[in-house]
């Protein structure tokens, strides 16, 4: 019995020691159980669901936009149109807001901060060549010229996309924890001459008041020949400070076959625009930051064979750093001035300070990156190129913490030679971008209020 007894605890022993292995690995084989969704997961693919419910909405929107595009203070109907979908959607609408703009407010179902969506609403006087079947048609005066008008920077996309966001947000109204508010604001791209317009005059006029907002998202289409739905984004500065300068170069009218007998401000000016090129090349280092002098318009002179009294030349100067700005100030001055006496003209130069620098929190911006990087419909990068192009979308971030990113509209597969860029009067985004727009600015909104982004 006592050898039997022995005999069957070894081959007990024996079976546990190969048996135990397996089971081990069955256990370690077993599916690990699916994480649980939490309340922010749900609203994530609430704002899914609902953008791609109203998408055709927005495409809608974005051609009718696009073929009745109005100037900077002078979006009257964009605005009586923008203002009465908020109303419908339940927001509480302000409207007149720097002359066209207008504000709309969403208050959720539970306590929390107050976010803003911004958009701007301006076209450019560029007369449109893109073909498309809604393409514009539209003529206005702009500082006194007759000119085409067309959204060639995608205003109609941003309108279109924010206006997709606020009705998302809309339908999800109970469960938001704070305040949305939506601003659509004029004359982005400047306002006529002589003129008050665009951001700071949004906020001069209160637009961040009442409630007062504690962050503000906004978004740019294009800029770079990036895939539709991809978006790019970077802490600190992101667009350049952007001024403008006027030289108005004075010499001695005289006939065209005798210059002698005057002084030609026209050949001073040539010289004027060739030596400002070398004040960005060799005067100033542009390892530390990059930096643009462009001359945009020359103006004098009424007829061939005459030697005019004056030329007027209009620029602009981009810079992301204080103290080379204030260098290229002096130089810009400092060059104009010296050339035009060595050839015994006068120039006088007047520099605007125009948009400061268009700069992301960082801490903000860090915080937002899995929102943007979660709907990205193409490559993500949070660590994207800066730009020269500029923004007055700054003017908000010197008030209160701001993140602007931007959204690919190429299409797909296209080679970057074909694309054309923002201002171009063959700037023709692709439409797939919306819906990641619209996802992009809802969900910014929701994680932000939510507090969950990290």
């Amino acid at each position: 019995m006592t050898h039997l007894k022995y005999v069957c605890t070894v081959v007990a022993l024996l079976a546990a020691s190969t048996t135990a292995p397996h089971a081990q690995t069955a256990r370690a084989q077993a599916p690990a159980t699916a994480p649980q969704k939490t309340l922010l997961d749900g609203l994530h693919e609430r704002i899914d669901r609902s953008a791609d419910v109203v998408l055709p909405k927005v495409v809608e929107l974005r051609r009718f936009l696009h073929q009745h595009p109005e100037l900077g203070n002078r979006e009257v109907q964009t605005s009586k149109l923008l203002a009465e979908r908020l109303r419908a959607l339940g927001y509480e609408v302000r409207t007149g807001v720097a002359k066209t703009g207008v504000v709309g407010v969403l208050r959720g179902g539970k306590p929390g901060p107050v976010v803003a969506l911004r958009s701007d609403i301006d076209a450019l006087p560029v007369t449109e060549e893109t073909g498309l079947a809604f393409a514009s048609a539209e003529r206005a005066q702009f500082n006194g010229r007759d000119v085409g008008v067309m959204h060639a920077c995608g205003h109609d996309f941003h309108m279109s996309m924010l206006m997709g966001a606020a009705e998302v947000l809309a339908g999800m109204k109970a469960d938001l924890p704070g305040t949305v508010k939506i601003i659509f604001q004029p004359s982005e791209e400047g306002p006529p001459a002589g003129e008050e317009g665009g951001a700071p005059l949004m906020v001069k006029e209160g637009a961040l008041d009442n409630p007062k907002v504690d962050a503000i998202f906004g978004l740019h289409v294009g800029i770079t020949p990036a895939e539709a739905g991809s978006i790019s984004v970077r802490p600190k500065g992101i667009m350049a400070a952007s001024d403008t300068f006027t030289i108005t170069v004075r010499g001695r009218s005289t006939h065209g076959a005798m210059p002698w007998a005057g002084v030609d401000p026209v050949v001073v000016s040539a010289q004027i625009v060739l030596g400002l090129q070398t004040l960005i090349s060799r005067q100033v280092d542009l390892t530390v930051a990059p930096a643009i002098l462009t001359i945009g318009i020359i103006e004098g002179g009424s007829r061939s064979n005459i030697v005019p009294d004056e030329v007027r030349m209009t620029g602009t100067i981009r810079t992301f750093d204080a103290d080379m700005q204030r260098r290229i100030h002096e130089g810009v001055a400092r060059t104009a001035e010296h050339i035009a006496a060595a050839a015994g003209a006068k120039a006088d130069v007047k520099i605007e300070i125009g948009n400061a620098v268009t700069y992301n929190d960082p801490a903000l911006t860090e915080r937002m990156l899995p929102s943007l990087k979660r709907v990205s419909a193409g490559p993500f990068n949070p660590n994207g190129p800066v730009t020269t192009t500029a923004e007055d979308f700054s003017v908000y971030q010197k008030q209160i913490p701001g993140m602007f990113f931007f959204l690919g509209t190429a299409p797909k597969g296209s080679a970057p030679a074909s694309w054309a860029a923002n201002h171009s009067s063959k700037f023709s985004p692709d439409e797939s971008a919306l819906v990641t727009g619209v996802r992009a600015l809802a969900s910014l909104a929701i994680d932000y209020l939510a507090g969950s982004a990290k």
